[in-house]
Parts: C-alpha cells; structure tokens; sequence
C-alpha cells in the first residue's frame, strides 16, 4: 500500500495507548456498532456517516474504538475534520496523530488514491446542530462533495447510519442568521451559532460543553454502494449524475435510520 504525505502524522501506536480512554468515553453510550462484516477487506473506500450530538459528538470515537476493536489500529482509516478544530494550540497535532485530516478535496483524495480508508460526515456543523425534532433525519445541507469525490477516485462509499447521539444534547436552533451577522462564517468558515439545552448549565449557546446525556448509540455500517460500475471519473463532473447519487444515498441512509429509530422505545433511554 502506497503511504502519502497527507495523514502522515497518524501513529497506530499512539492509538493503541489512548484507545483505553476513548472505550471509557464511547461505553457511557451503551455502544453497539453493526455491519463490519459488510466492510470490504481493504482500502480504499469512503465512509459517509450522519453527524449528531452538538458540541461533543460521540458518534466518530464510538465508531473508531469498535473499528479498532474489530480490525485493529494498523488499518490506515482517517477521518475529516473542520480547519478550525485542527487549528486549535495543542489539539491540532494531537488529532493529526489519531487520523484526522484537514476537511478539502486535495487532502481527501490524496488519502484514497493512497489505499486508505476514509471517514466523512458531509452534513458537518449544519448537521450536528439540527434541531432535536429533526434528529432521526438526514440533513446533508446539499453538501454533495463527497459523492464527486467518490465518483472521481472510483471508490465504494458505505454509509454508516447512526442513531442516538443526536439525543445526548437537546439542540434547540441552528443560528445560522446569528453566525453570519457575527461574521463567523467568513472568519472561521462556522456558518452556525446554535442553541442548545443540557446539563450543568441549562440553555446555553453551542460554544459552551455541556455534559451529554446518556443516550445508547447503535451504527449501523451498510452495505457499500459502488458507482464505478455505473460511471466512469468523468461523472463527476456531470451535476445531473452527481445529484442522482446523493439521492441515492441519502435515500438508502434515511431508510436505514428510520429502522433504527424504530426499534427505540423511549428517547434518551434507546
């Protein structure tokens, strides 16, 4: 497998020393993580998940400790990850080295031309902050980069639905009209201010942790969709095509989380 420079910096040593601390975090959602056996057996691939919990979503560290678990921390998966995050003084470098890889189209594809497995949550802080009544939802925000980036390396996309982290924290509006009248989204590409209701501190805005609520988390990893059977590269040039293949996709995901959320009998509690 051929090694880029882009995500570089990821050290499956130093996965294996805080993987204890991400289990004891992932294990206050009552985890359970289905579907690996629908996996391929290698990369490259990309997985496309819906994004939920707020401030501190649980949905990647629940899904990366089963990973590991399943097919060890060798396997070269990465994960995006929005500039402003990496940016931050001493969080940055330590996020590089568990695989995360700034969020743009040269660094995706570098990572999957290079054999590695990648992780997307398209929907990003759009999705992340949708309101409560919208949790069992998918809210991409018509984000369609990914499928052009899968259509363009040729690589399967599995869609890993998860439901429940988006019931750790109450988000009660998005802000978006408040993040453009402060500006945040032409200073640091934040095109959200949301609200948001848990504890210690009640109603406060997205900025402030709360303590998330104890929710049980299940993902589910479906089956792997390929368009290269369908399409060559050139498609994803091709807006009509590009289009057809969100639908799709958003489609099979929404089919998967209504499933899901039907099996809950009680929020919070699963």
């Amino acid at each position: 497998m051929s090694v880029t420079r882009v995500g570089s910096a990821r050290d499956p040593t130093f996965l294996r020393a805080v993987r204890p601390i991400l289990e004891r975090f992932a294990s206050y959602f009552r985890p359970e993580v289905r579907g690996f056996d629908r996996l391929p057996k290698r990369g490259p691939f990309l997985v496309v998940g819906n994004h939920s919990g707020g401030q501190m979503p649980p949905d990647l560290p629940v899904l990366l400790t089963a990973w590991w678990r399943e097919r060890g921390e060798d396997e070269p998966v990465y994960a995006l990850f929005h500039s402003f995050f990496l940016g931050l003084p001493g969080l940055g470098p330590v996020m590089a080295r568990a695989g995360a890889v700034e969020a743009g189209p040269a660094e995706a594809e570098a990572i999957l031309r290079g054999g590695g497995i990648l992780i997307d949550y398209p929907g990003g802080d759009y999705e992340v902050f949708r309101p409560w009544w919208e949790r069992n939802r998918i809210k991409f925000g018509d984000r369609v980069g990914f499928v052009r980036l899968a259509l363009r390396t040729q690589v399967p996309i599995v869609p890993a639905v998860s439901v429940g982290a988006h019931e750790t924290v109450i988000v009660l509006a998005r802000g978006e009209r408040l993040a453009k009248l402060l500006g945040f989204d032409q200073m640091f590409r934040i095109k959200v201010m949301p609200l948001v209701l848990g504890p210690p501190f009640g109603v406060v805005p997205g900025g402030i942790p709360t303590w998330p609520l104890p929710a049980k988390i299940t993902v589910e990893l479906c089956e792997p969709i390929d368009w290269s059977s369908r399409y060559g590269p050139e498609a994803a040039d091709d807006d009509v095509i590009v289009r057809n293949c969100y639908k799709e996709l958003t489609d099979t995901m929404q089919a998967a989380l209504n499933r899901l959320a039907a099996e809950r009998r009680l929020p919070i509690l699963g």
